[in-house]
């Protein structure tokens, strides 16, 4: 399955379909986007092997800068990539069934090597490295799916407070294999 209606909760066990249509949907913005984009990494819970998600898949485009964008909305939209929010440091797309109140993917644009970016990529590999942690991520959502199922904003805003810790741990951590290297 993927895809959820927007503002609710529900998760479902780790798919290697997940992969694969990140894979896709990678391809795509890359054909879209070409020099633009300088990395594009599938993150997210469905990126983190073995735990259960809510089936959205989670992209985030690592560009120069949002002006580099610009240019390329209007594509994006034209290609089912709609616009949704632009925060500092993020602009968010989706995809989906929008007659339906579905959505299928978040693309997340940020700053390549940014605060943002870091975050995302160090989260995904951080618990894709140490299971135990994956399992305790994977708990909290558990939980805060079962009081949250229709409250979507403050499932993530309970999970976000697991989140921090979690990254503040990824970041420890991979400063520390910087220091090696």
């Amino acid at each position: 399955m993927l895809g959820l209606k927007r503002g609710t909760v529900a998760l479902f066990p780790h798919s290697v379909e997940w992969e694969i249509t990140a894979q896709k949907c990678i391809e795509h913005l890359n054909a879209i986007l070409g020099a633009v984009a300088i990395d594009i990494q599938h993150i997210g819970s469905t990126s983190i092997t073995g735990i259960k998600a809510k089936p959205i898949i989670d992209i985030v485009v690592g560009v120069r800068s949002f002006e580099s964008v610009e240019p390329f909305v209007q594509n994006l939209e034209g290609n089912g990539f709609i616009f949704r929010i632009r925060e500092d440091g993020n602009w968010l797309f989706a995809c989906g069934d929008f007659e339906k109140d579905t959505r299928t993917h978040h693309i997340h644009f940020v700053i390549y090597g940014g605060k943002e970016w870091n975050d995302y990529i160090h989260f995904r590999d951080y618990l894709n490295a140490f299971s135990d942690k994956a399992l305790l991520y994977e708990a909290e959502k558990i939980r805060l799916a079962g009081l949250y199922s229709t409250d979507r904003n403050s499932y993530c805003e309970e999970k976000g407070r697991v989140v921090q810790i979690l990254l503040q741990e990824a970041d420890d951590y991979f400063q520390k294999l910087d220091k090696l290297d």
